[in-house]
Formats: structure tokens, sequence, C-alpha cells
């Protein structure tokens, strides 16, 4: 009898470890965000939202809190398959920052979710691994950032490159001054503008997102861009973009693969129960862009609750 229950436990143990091996590697990087938003509600849906996809195997990685010494955090971004980024704060040190962008030069995914894009605005190759940003100024955080650095007090701006959005069938870059808004959050359209990408193929040409907000006028070096999703807010708003604003997209930086969602706006007091990401739209992006940020292709099929055009659809 022990010798049978040891041989299952072994096969047991077995079969446990060959599963985990197989799945996708995820590191969820948290720990700061700026005054404005919650890292911990947009975490606990992060975490609830790749969970349940169940390919992924994910580790989550906390960063000292602001205001701490940040000099000994140092993740080991090599062992895994995709960094999702829910992380906006203090910078990181030169040797971590370092690790960081060879880890995504040579191959690794990267997934910056909504107010991500918001951190490391004086980083020059964080920049161009996310494309566009926003904000980054020192009054974004308490405590501020770069107290007594004369040249760190901007938020993001004509300085840091174009603005980026979609008019008629294709791409903009306007270099005209301007700083990075949105309007209050609200119900919008998302339009599918690259249905043939593996993270957009099968969805619908528009869906509702719920009670988010349109991030607008973002800001960067906007290189080696695809833009597959756009959104127009509502005109009667105050900060309501003229445009067609980019809320997926993706930039490849070197052999790396990024996936940037600009939607999912957690409120500092908010937590996990929002709207905006509870909307199957936001669930099912975020999962594809993962499995495509680290392997380069999408086998999850889309979920038959997803959400139209003329009705939300949240969990």
């Amino acid at each position: 009898m022990l010798r049978i229950v040891t041989l299952f436990t072994l096969l047991l143990s077995f079969t446990t470890s060959t599963m985990a091996a197989d799945k996708i590697k995820v590191m969820h990087l948290n720990g700061q965000s700026n005054k404005y938003h919650s890292w911990k509600g947009t975490g606990d849906a992060i975490n609830q939202h790749l969970k349940s996809a169940d390919i992924f195997e994910v580790d989550v990685v906390t960063s000292p809190a602001g205001g701490e010494d940040m000099g000994k955090f140092s993740p080991k971004f090599s062992d895994c398959d995709v960094i999702v980024l829910n992380y906006d704060g203090a910078e990181w040190s030169e040797k971590t920052k370092k690790a960081f962008v060879k880890y995504v030069r040579n191959g690794g995914g990267v997934v910056t979710i909504h107010g991500a894009n918001n951190s490391f605005a004086y980083w020059s190759e964080f920049n161009e691994i996310i494309g566009l940003g926003g904000w980054g100024g020192p009054g974004l955080y308490d405590p501020p950032l770069y107290q007594g650095e004369a040249d760190k007090q901007a938020s993001r701006n004509e300085d840091w490159g174009p603005r980026v959005y979609w008019q008629g069938c294709g791409l903009v870059h306007d270099d005209s001054p301007g700083s990075t808004k949105h309007p209050p959050k609200h119900d919008f359209i998302i339009t599918n503008r690259t249905p043939d990408h593996p993270i957009m193929h099968g969805l619908p040409e528009m869906w509702l997102q719920s009670h988010d907000e349109v991030y607008s006028d973002l800001r960067g070096p906007g290189k080696n861009l695809t833009i597959l999703a756009t959104a127009y807010a509502d005109q009667k708003l105050k900060n309501a973009s003229p445009h067609n604003e980019p809320m997926l997209f993706t930039v490849s930086y070197g052999k790396g693969r990024v996936f940037q969602t600009t939607l999912g706006h957690v409120g500092a007091r908010d937590d996990a129960t929002v709207l905006a990401v509870r909307n199957v739209g936001f669930i099912t992006t975020l999962q594809r862009g993962v499995e495509w940020a680290a392997t380069g292709d999408v086998t999850q099929a889309i979920p038959e609750d997803f959400p139209t055009a003329y009705e939300a659809t949240v969990r």
C-alpha cells in the first residue's frame, strides 16, 4: 500500500510539474502607483483574469513602497516569458533598468496596463519600449518624484515626441504642442483597427467599454507601433479629444513584443470590482495580449459573452 501511494504521489507530482512547465510564465510586477490609481485594486483584477484563462503561471513581484529604498529591488526578468507592468512610481536602479532593457531587446514580452504608461517619464529606453506614454510629472506622486532635479519637473509633452491618433484609414504622427489628458470616465465604443492581428482576430468591429477613461494625446517616440484599437470620446465631455485615440497597440523593440492597453482605470479608492476592469472586452484583450507578448501567437477563443457595440458585458 505504501508503495502504491508513493508511486501515485510521484505521478501526481510529475503531472503537476509538467502542466506548470507548459504554462506561460508571467511576472506581474507591481507595488507603486501614482495618487490617482490603485495598484492593489488593478493587481487583484489582473491576477483573477490571468488565472481564469488557465494558460498562465503568475509570479507576483512587489516593489518597495513609495519613498522606500529601491536600490536592492532587482527582479529576475529572465525567469519569465512576459512581464505585466502594473507599476507607476519611483525609478528603479540603473542595474535593474539595464536588465529590463536587455530582457526586452533579447525577446522578452511586456504588457503595460493603463497607468503603467505614466511611469518612468525620464527613462528614454522605457519610452521607446512602450511607444507612447502619459503624464509622468512629479506632481502625480506622493511623495513627489525627482525632488531637487530641476530638469525633471515637466510631464510628457511635445518634447517627448509626437502624439499619435487614427484618422481615415491610418496612423497620424502629430508634432504640435500639448500634453496628455482624458475626459471623465464614461462608456465608449472601441473600434477594431487591425482585425488580422492575433490579438484582434475574431473580435467584432466595435464593442462597448464600460465606465473608463479615454487616454488622449499620449506622447512618445511612437516608433514601430501597430494600432490595434481606438476610441472616440463623448465630445460633450471636458478634455474630450477630437481624434480617434489609440486604446490598444503593440510595439516591437529589438526582438521583444510589447502590448499596451490604456484601458482599465482603477481609482485610488477603488478595488477590482469597478466596471472598467470587469468588462469582458478588457478581460479578453488583456488575456490575449499577454499570450501574444509571450509567444507571438494567440490560442484563446473569443468568449460567448464578449460585448457588442450596443451592450457592454461585465463579470
